[in-house]
């Protein structure tokens, strides 16, 4: 067995894959994301599969998942807005414990990066729990920056989340 990690789009069949992904997720990294274990669990298989397949059928949408020998062991998502194609937004990004450390991470960040800039997108965005966590190391490493305030992960929670861009096209301000 290679452990190494092989980045690729979801199909729009796997929406099984991309559940079992999510859900895994947010159980095991709760503080991390803005929705919920509690929340995501509640939706149908219909909703799931419905879900990604309009990221896959979308332009504006990115769904990927890692592997090591062909097994999932991560996700990430990118989207475009349609009301503002010159950002890009990183979504969802998780790697399972067994496999962190492995480059995945960084695998799939760099393949949305890719997309993106495929896409003539000026910046990339996501957030970022606040704190010294292996997830701001590999933003602030690809060359992320600060951008405003933090504010509460989620209606109501205590915990802050950063907002992070990344420019990608020389003179985007």
């Amino acid at each position: 067995m290679t452990l190494t990690p092989k980045i690729r789009t979801l199909a729009e069949h796997e929406w099984d894959i991309y559940k079992d992904l999510r859900l895994a997720a947010l159980a095991e990294s709760p503080d991390a994301f803005g929705s919920t274990f509690a929340k995501e669990v509640q939706r149908s298989n219909a909703e799931w599969a419905n879900r990604l397949a309009s990221g896959v059928n979308s332009s504006w949408d990115f769904p990927i998942v890692a592997e090591i020998d062909g097994q999932p062991i991560g996700l990430a998502w990118g989207r475009i807005e349609e009301s503002n194609p010159a950002v890009a937004n990183l979504y969802q990004v998780w790697v399972h414990p067994n496999y962190r450390r492995l480059g995945a991470g960084h695998l799939l960040l760099e393949a949305v990066t890719t997309w993106a800039i495929g896409n003539h997108v000026h910046f990339l965005e996501l957030g970022v729990t606040c704190g010294d966590t292996p997830a701001m190391r590999l933003y602030t490493r690809a060359g992320f920056e600060p951008v405003g305030q933090p504010h509460p992960i989620r209606p109501g929670a205590e915990l802050l989340s950063q907002q992070m861009q990344l420019k990608l096209k020389r003179g985007a301000a």
